[in-house]
């Protein structure tokens, strides 16, 4: 690609333009082979050189050999590192020599091989590309819900190679584990695709699922050798280890080649338009990338726009295609969208066009980030930051995959943690990527787990540790609710119904609530109960497959919603009000007269009204009131308690405490997604001048989700850099008085009253400077 200075100038505003804050150049390098393992058979060897893999790279050589060696392992290198031949190697060699050892290819003496990707469209990528090797031994097929009923009967008597996802292993293989006893006795390894997906409740529940798979193996005599993928994380082996319930080793050094990467910080101006209490506002993070991305397309640089939303996805394709039409009316047909809920023919040819040129511009949701091979682009753009530094760097890896020069681009969207990271660009690249947080533990998700253990195999007392110390006490609770049953033996399943129904792998409780299309009565989706009232109510704009829908009612007697599909130039934005009751602390650390608490709350909560915004500009467009019950919430919390004297001491009167509070509380929120792998919608806060349980004032930060997600723990260990990127944050806008890039929040029921920005920075001086004194004293 062109030097630095052509590069900047392609995005269109000039060669030194005033949103650009950070540029950063990451050096090219050359690529570290070495020699194929003696121990790779010749016919496995020669099918990955015909595709062109003359020789491995140090990486793979060394987590083949970890695999080879008996020992569980994660590799977590760049995008484009070829990880996937780290686990291809040791699975296609280990099923191929087994065949040799027993030539009668069909016999149920040949190894297998487990290989689990978090999505589908992954799964089959892999499969393309077990079957691409020519391997005549291996017998490779997906399991999961597209599975023609007539396939999963030869699935289980002959495929050695088999590719699922968690979904299909939960509902389908192991509670008809007897009907894969071939498959689970040779079972040699089990491999974990997109490892650093699994966060958050639905990696609480990843866990405890492989620790129901490990169990089912070990009856059947099996001791696979679990492999792990992930973009880099911090402490890859602790992590993974984690989730599988076994120790594990790390693979992080990365000896693949790369071109030399240019990466930009941009935060698009304030403007003349006036949000909720005469706040500023940016230009949307939506607008400015569609332009960034039409500059590019109109000088022929093949570029990928990342953006968490479907329809933040369809919408800068569509205002893109609109500016390039203006200049180049023969290149709008060249630029399309990119997302989940494409149909395969639709995804593959869109893949097949973005890798020969034919599209030259594609704005796509993180379906494109995980692990799909493109190669050969010249710029991402990421729209506002993806959540983690892990997924930021997976997503600008795609450009230059091939070994070219290439450019990045991230947008800063209207969140205190964008406006922070793109003024403190060591926060990116100096800090390290997050630890991927999870708590196997939660109460909430192991109980489930340990009936449908309990249904596979009577749960013997030697089980136990490896669902961890509170199983016993939840067994006990499960007994005296009648979901198991003691027995001198163990714990028995003892009802009709499957007990793997009672877990939702991808959500956190609830049930499902059916999405249905008036008119036609269709059934268009499901959503779990407890995000309707954000997401479903009266009025809100559902977004399904690309299309919008208006919610006519949300019938929560019947668990239904129905819509009405519709084409509003409006999003839907729900506002709600929240206390907290304290049950118990757990843990705590006094900094002085402040403290820092973690512990169990019940948090009520109650959708108050709902805003409709403008897809362009944010602007608020009008407001209405919901009459929708309140809802409560058992869940972890870490809390602030400042004793009003220390507030006075920091230069803030009581008039000015509930703004202070609630705007460090905003704020906070926004920043705890530095220090967890957590978003910004999976956690939820609580400012008050005086709190019934602590008779001070107060400040919550909560897990959203029932018995707690690991998240806010992450915050309480990490507390002082959290707070301290939070206050930083807060410092760095040029805004006058607050706005939705500092202080603001979008979910805010007080309507973003009252708030102090500049209280919210004395405060939490105050509370750092308290913290930075006590460490110093401490022994």
């Amino acid at each position: 690609m062109n030097s630095y200075s052509e590069q900047i100038a392609l995005l269109g505003h000039g060669p030194e333009p005033s949103a650009l804050l950070h540029s950063r150049i990451i050096e090219a390098r050359e690529a570290l082979t070495g020699e194929w393992p003696d121990w790779v058979h010749p016919t496995v060897r020669e099918a990955f050189e015909r595709t062109g893999i003359q020789s491995p790279y140090l990486h793979q050589i060394q987590a083949a050999e970890l695999a080879i060696s008996g020992q569980n392992l994660i590799i977590a290198t760049g995008t484009a590192s070829g990880k996937s031949l780290a686990y291809q190697l040791p699975a296609l060699n280990a099923i191929h020599t087994s065949s040799l050892e027993n030539p009668a290819s069909l016999t149920p003496q040949d190894a297998t091989v487990l290989y689990l990707a978090p999505t589908k469209a992954l799964a089959a990528d892999q499969l393309a590309a077990i079957t691409g090797f020519g391997i005549p031994s291996v017998r490779a097929a997906s399991y999961d819900g597209d599975t023609e009923i007539s396939s999963r009967r030869w699935i289980r008597d002959h495929a050695n190679f088999i590719l699922s996802n968690p979904d299909m292993l939960h509902f389908g293989l192991l509670p008809n584990h007897t009907w894969w006893a071939r498959v689970l006795r040779r079972v040699r390894f089990v491999i974990i695709d997109e490892a650093h997906s699994y966060r958050g409740v639905f990696g609480s529940n990843i866990a405890n699922l492989l620790r129901r798979l490990r169990r089912i193996c070990e009856h059947y005599g099996a001791n696979p050798v679990f492999i792990g993928a992930s973009a880099t994380s911090a402490d890859s082996a602790v992590s993974f280890s984690k989730l599988i319930g076994a120790p594990a080793q790390e693979v992080t050094h990365d000896f693949s080649p790369k071109g030399a990467l240019t990466i930009a910080l941009w935060e698009p101006p304030l403007t003349e338009a006036r949000g909720e209490n005469g706040a500023p506002i940016r230009r949307t993070v939506v607008a400015e990338t569609s332009n960034l991305l039409a500059n590019l397309v109109c000088s022929h640089i093949r570029t990928l726009a990342f953006i968490k939303s479907r329809r933040g996805a369809e919408t800068i394709a569509t205002i893109t295609r609109s500016m390039v039409d203006q200049v180049h009316p023969s290149l709008p047909e060249r630029v399309a969208a990119y997302r989940s809920g494409y149909l395969p023919a639709e995804r593959r040819e869109l893949e097949k066009q973005l890798r020969d040129g034919t599209l030259l511009g594609v704005a796509s949701t993180s379906a494109l980030e995980l692990g799909i091979d493109v190669a050969g682009l010249d710029a991402v753009l990421v729209a506002g930051w993806p959540g983690t530094r892990a997924s930021f760097f997976q997503q600008i890896g795609r450009a230059g995959r091939a070994g070219q020069d290439s450019l990045a681009v991230l947008v800063a969207s209207d969140d205190p943690l964008d406006t922070y990271l793109v003024n403190h660009p060591e926060a990116i690249f100096e800090s390290g990527v997050e630890a991927t947080v999870f708590d196997p533990e939660n109460p909430y998700v192991l109980s489930g787990h340990l009936c449908a253990a309990a249904e596979e195999l009577p749960l013997r007392p030697e089980d136990l540790p490896s669902f961890g110390p509170s199983a016993a006490a939840l067994l006990d609770s499960l007994v005296e609710r009648g979901f198991l049953r003691r027995r001198p033996a163990g714990w028995f399943w003892t009802h009709p119904q499957h007990a793997a129904s009672m877990v939702n792998l991808r959500a956190d409780g609830g049930g499902p609530v059916s999405i249905i299309e008036s008119e036609t009565g269709a059934l268009l989706g499901t959503m779990d109960s407890p995000q309707t009232h954000y997401q479903a109510h009266t009025g809100a704009i559902y977004v399904h497959q690309g299309t919008n829908y208006v919610v006519d009612e949300l019938n929560e007697t019947d668990h239904c919603v129905l819509v009405t599909r519709a084409n509003p130039d409006f999003y839907t934005q729900a506002r709600d009000i929240t206390t907290v009751e304290v049950k118990d602390v757990e843990r705590s650390v006094n900094w002085g007269p402040i403290t820092a608490h973690y512990g169990d709350v019940v948090v009520t909560t109650q959708v108050v009204s709902f805003q409709r915004k403008s897809v362009m500009s944010n602007e608020i467009l009008s407001e209405e009131p919901l009459e929708l019950e309140a809802r409560d919430l058992h869940t972890k919390s870490v809390w602030f308690t400042i004793p009003e004297k220390r507030l006075v001491a920091a230069g803030i009167s009581p008039e000015e405490f509930p703004g202070s509070l609630h705007a460090a509380e905003h704020a906070a929120i926004g920043l705890l997604p530095l220090v967890a792998s957590s978003d910004r919608w999976d956690i939820g806060g609580v400012s008050t001048a005086l709190h019934m349980d602590t008779s001070m004032p107060t400040i919550f930060v909560y897990d959203g989700h029932p018995g707690g997600a690991g998240f806010v723990e992450r915050g309480y260990e990490k507390a002082i850099t959290w707070l301290g990127a939070t206050r930083d944050a807060i410092a760095a806008c040029e805004c006058a008085s607050g706005c939705p890039s500092c202080v603001q929040s979008p979910k805010c029921g007080n309507k973003n009253n009252p708030l102090d920005k500049y209280g919210a920075i004395r405060l939490l001086s105050a509370v750092l400077t308290e913290a930075a004194r006590a460490t110093e004293t401490r022994p």
